[in-house]
């Protein structure tokens, strides 16, 4: 199963049909997802389920109906075990952008990472899951499949938040405190932590 989020609110693609559910079913094959995404982005659904039965082709039969962007984003650890938070657009969030040409995943990772907070001294440590979620740009809505990658960092300076990406804060937080970021960010950031 898969979690693709509107806002706050969960698209789960899956193969099985759950009996008794408060979530509207709809068949992947045949849904039109643009109006979907309105109804979900309105809320006037609260949660769906996109049924396809062969879970090998779910994600690719959404993809075929909605343009994807890839990015890359780091869940970075510092020298002392604290977490790498951004504050834009009123949430806090991890730092993730898109790839450029000619770029691996990774590296697209790291760029960002760097980019938009300041902070180097960056390695890959494993490879985390892959998030969802739907954003309307230029008028049109989109998927953005963002790659998660843990990372160490031997940074030591202050971290600088990219201003023209509209970055406010760039904070080192320890573990304890990570539960109530959460509470004012993104859904597919809080499924990283779970």
């Amino acid at each position: 199963m898969y979690k693709v989020f509107v806002n706050d609110k969960a698209l789960f693609l899956t193969n099985e049909v759950q009996k008794e559910t408060n979530f509207k079913i709809f068949l992947l094959e045949s849904i039109d997802i643009k109006k979907l995404i309105i109804k979900l982005f309105q809320n006037k659904i609260e949660n769906a389920f996109l049924y396809h039965p062969d879970e090998k082709l779910i994600m690719k039969t959404l993809k075929a109906k909605i343009p994807v962007v890839k990015a890359g984003g780091g869940l970075v650890y510092n020298e002392e075990g604290k977490v790498l938070f951004i504050y834009r657009n009123g949430k806090w969030d991890l730092p993730k952008g898109g790839t450029e040409k000619n770029e691996t995943m990774e590296e697209t990772a790291m760029r960002e990472v760097e980019e938009e907070t300041g902070v180097s001294g960056l390695s890959i440590s494993k490879k985390l899951q892959k998030t969802y979620h739907v954003f309307k740009r230029n008028g049109r809505y989109k998927l953005k499949q963002t790659y998660w990658y843990e990372m160490k960092s031997t940074f030591k300076g202050i971290p600088q938040g990219q201003e023209d990406e509209g970055i406010e804060k760039v904070v080192w937080v320890s573990p304890n405190e990570i539960p109530k970021l959460l509470e004012n960010s993104y859904e597919n950031i809080k499924l990283l932590f779970e």
